[in-house]
């Protein structure tokens, strides 16, 4: 293994904080990952690691070896890419992890035009809608919606995703249109969401004179995942509140009707999330003003 290649397992094994993570990580054997850490340590004459049974962290000297390893590896990148101005001349791999509806609505559908232009890129989609690390998945970057937690990760949001109010036909002709939220208490139904089965409900969310509302609905059947919510406002079952880009072909077929369009939920923030170490990726880049154009007709203004 050579002094590049043993910056990137140091820098793995730094940020994860074990040896048994960033082996995972970087698919490489344990053993692999200590002995390139140990060769390292000694080409450069110093301990790099403070190790526990519990733990990994830097020495003062792991901390100035690792800011410039970092500068290093990102250099390495901007020479590979140095000379590849043509849009076909992005090569090699990005993984990117998104929330599996912005996944199927959104970027598989795309993906064929992407690849035309980009005949040298190799793009791993993973999709989960739970909150991830990039760092510790060892992924190029995450798309995710809301307020990010970590302060670790670059973010780069990327606008204000719109919520629409849904209802099925049948509904509406069994239970009335509401056109403002305090006819929800007419006997109205919302399918309930919790993100586990047996949580607490989300409420049903508006903004009424520039302030944020909510109210608890009744509901007869409550969901844990976007598809099942949405179909089960399909079925009739009740109303529904969703991201715009999830029920537009649905809207347009006559499948589902937006109901008090003047009375919707606060949009949602949508960002992309990236170690700091990939911020001057010239792929990653490129996939996040590609995907920027995919979401922007969903976007408030």
């Amino acid at each position: 293994m050579d002094r590049i290649e043993q910056y990137r397992v140091f820098l793995q094994v730094a940020e994860l904080g074990s040896f048994i993570q960033a082996a995972r990580v970087l698919k490489l054997p344990r053993a692999t990952v200590s002995a390139a850490v140990q060769k390292l340590e000694a080409d450069v004459g110093t301990r790099l690691l403070h190790r526990t049974t519990r733990k990994v962290s830097l020495t003062a000297d792991g901390s100035q070896l690792l800011e410039r390893a970092r500068r290093v590896l990102l250099d390495i990148d901007d020479i590979d890419q140095l000379f590849q101005t043509h849009q076909q001349h992005v090569l090699g791999r990005l993984s990117v992890d998104a929330p599996s509806r912005i996944a199927r609505r959104l970027i598989i559908p795309a993906l064929p035009d992407l690849l035309r232009r980009y005949p040298g890129l190799q793009l791993c989609l993973g999709s989960t809608d739970r909150a991830i690390n990039p760092i510790e998945e060892g992924v190029d970057c995450v798309i995710r919606f809301g307020t990010p937690e970590s302060s670790s990760l670059v973010v780069k949001p990327l606008g204000q995703v719109l919520l629409v109010n849904c209802a099925s036909p049948g509904y509406l002709a069994e239970w009335g249109v509401p056109e403002h939220p305090d006819d929800l208490e007419d006997g109205h139904l919302c399918i309930g969401y919790a993100p586990t089965l047996g949580g607490q409900e989300l409420p049903w969310e508006y903004v009424l004179e520039g302030v944020e509302q909510s109210r608890a609905l009744p509901s007869q059947v409550v969901v844990n995942n976007a598809e099942n919510y949405i179909a089960s406002c399909c079925a009739g079952l009740g109303l529904i509140q969703v991201p715009l880009f999830d029920v537009r072909h649905l809207l347009e077929a006559g499948v589902l009707v937006e109901v008090m369009p003047a009375y919707r939920a606060a949009p949602m923030t949508v960002s992309v999330l990236y170690p700091d170490r990939r911020q001057r990726s010239r792929r990653l880049g490129m996939f996040i003003e590609w995907f920027a154009t995919l979401i922007e007709p969903f976007l408030a203004r």
